[in-house]
């Protein structure tokens, strides 16, 4: 069965709107092009410290390649893991798993 990972982050004060930006442009375009699914990105509406993502997978067998895929990449980790510290603070990141329930319309 299908499941999500709920992603919740903390981003540094005054730098959310940078954090979008690099979200949207360089690391969802380039999860995607490893396979992964984003099925949705947001920002707090009236907190602009919380940022929080969904990626959607088949299985534990998939998402492990699809981790593999992109944190162990060469791009990965000299072009974007260095800068994901000026952004967010990782202490605080919270990786949720969730399923649909029967009648979730993103089954």
């Amino acid at each position: 069965m299908a499941f999500y990972e709920l992603r919740q982050y903390r981003v540094l004060p005054g730098k959310m709107d940078g954090w979008v930006e690099m979200m949207e442009q360089q690391i969802i375009p380039f999860q995607v092009s490893k396979g992964m699914v984003i099925t949705g990105s947001f920002r707090g509406e009236t907190d602009d410290s919380v940022y929080v993502w969904l990626r959607r997978f088949e299985s534990e067998a998939q998402r492990e390649q699809l981790y593999k895929d992109v944190y162990e990449s060469e791009y990965w980790k000299t072009k974007i893991a260095p800068l994901v510290p000026e952004y967010l603070d990782r202490s605080a990141i919270v990786v949720t798993r969730i399923v649909p329930t029967p009648k979730s319309t993103v089954q």
